[in-house]
């Protein structure tokens, strides 16, 4: 983590103004929380990153619509967790629209300051009488320190909560961003990621602050993949809110926000469904930044390259076979890999290597036993460009079939 920026605790709600709850209101037949709110300070503004595919859940056209009314102002996001209410018809809006409502009422707010996020099956609706029902309950909870009841309540497969808070001094004040995430299967984002909530205590102008989230946006959450399907309901909405920062603090505040959406990105891979590792692939050597990054990703969504490492193999071959089809050209005879420590080609030859250590080293970071760094780390140099990237992914067992073979039944 970038010296200037350093962990605290409290995650989402860590920011000063910043209140949030998690309850079980009885949205999942497993009893566990499944009901979220976070809310904003007064004066707050919101960035969104969405699904960009055309079949979305209401709530996502709702956000999307009313980040854009508002131009960016709003206090309040829901989150439910168990039904994803996409591909629902009319009802989707309808039942948005009324929990919005409804919430804003108790909040003493207006609707349009409220926003909303579904994860959970497709294709079935908010049971809203059990929704209405929680409102009472979540609101009551709302607390400075609630951000890990938030966290633990928006989950569905995931194995672990996954949030991060950090803090930096900046124009002689402390300065804290917070961040909470949900995902593990269908994650291939082009946009954003499953669900994500970043939270801010300074203050930036709308504009400003969509820039700065966009941005990490594409250089966190659109660098990972577990499987290769993006979802319906793919959200990320950053709140900004508190005292201004001069323009000069912009860059490092902006590095900040970056910060806790990589930790998230990278905390969503490491816990893909049936994942025993994380891969981080690092491409240099590119003409632009989004190029080299295009290679990563291709490479960590390989189904080959994610068994072989799953396996404990160094094939590199199918690591260079999936960077050739990324749709970025580069010249062959340019390329050097490295899996580690171990350099396995250099200009565009295949070098000797001892490949019971590199097996060694991969197995080294199966299930975290690796306790200083789970990742397997992939290095591949393409030329002599300055574009740099880097995407995270996992490996691929044969529990993610297991997971999503069984995941209605």
């Amino acid at each position: 983590m970038a010296s200037s920026w350093k962990p605290v605790p409290g995650g989402v709600t860590a920011p000063q103004g910043f209140l949030a709850s998690g309850i079980v209101a009885g949205l999942k037949p497993s009893g566990k929380p499944d009901l979220a709110l976070l809310l904003a300070p007064q004066g707050a503004v919101c960035a969104g990153s969405f699904t960009r595919s055309c079949v979305r859940a209401a709530c996502v056209d709702l956000c999307a619509d009313r980040l854009q009314q508002q131009g960016g102002a709003a206090r309040a996001v829901l989150i439910n967790s168990g039904q994803a209410n996409a591909c629902t018809g009319d009802r989707g809006l309808i039942d948005s629209q009324r929990a919005t409502q409804a919430l804003a009422d108790r909040l003493g707010l207006d609707a349009e300051e409220v926003l909303i996020c579904s994860t959970g099956v497709i294709g079935v609706p908010i049971p809203m009488d059990v929704l209405l029902a929680g409102f009472d309950p979540l609101v009551e909870a709302l607390r400075p320190e609630g951000g890990s009841a938030a966290a633990e309540a928006i989950l569905t497969t995931d194995l672990v909560d996954k949030q991060i808070a950090i803090e930096a001094e900046l124009n002689g004040r402390s300065v804290r961003i917070g961040g909470m995430a949900k995902g593990s299967g269908m994650i291939h984002p082009d946009m954003a990621t499953m669900l994500g909530t970043i939270s801010c205590d300074a203050a930036v102008p709308s504009q400003v602050w969509k820039g700065m989230v966009q941005r990490a946006v594409e250089r966190s959450f659109n660098a990972i993949t577990v499987d290769g399907d993006t979802s319906t309901n793919d959200t990320v909405l950053a709140f900004s809110a508190g005292e201004p920062l001069p323009e000069s603090c912009h860059a490092t505040l902006e590095q900040g926000v970056t910060l806790v959406a990589q930790h998230l990105a990278r905390a969503i891979a490491r816990d893909g469904e049936g994942a025993t590792c994380l891969i981080e692939v690092q491409v240099e050597g590119t003409s632009t930044e989004a190029g080299a990054r295009q290679i990563a990703r291709t490479i960590c969504g390989s189904s080959l390259v994610k068994t072989a490492v799953h396996g404990r193999d160094p094939n590199w071959g199918r690591i260079v076979a999936a960077a050739g089809r990324s749709g970025v050209a580069f010249d062959p005879e340019a390329v050097a890999l490295w899996i580690g420590a171990h350099q396995l080609m250099d200009a565009g030859h295949p070098l000797a290597f001892d490949r019971s250590a590199a097996s060694a080293y991969l197995s080294e970071r199966a299930h975290g036993r690796y306790l200083v760094d789970d990742s397997v780390r992939i290095r591949l140099a393409v030329g002599s460009g300055g574009g740099q990237g880097t995407a995270w992914g996992c490996d691929l067992s044969d529990q993610y079939v297991r997971i999503n073979a069984d995941y209605t039944t």
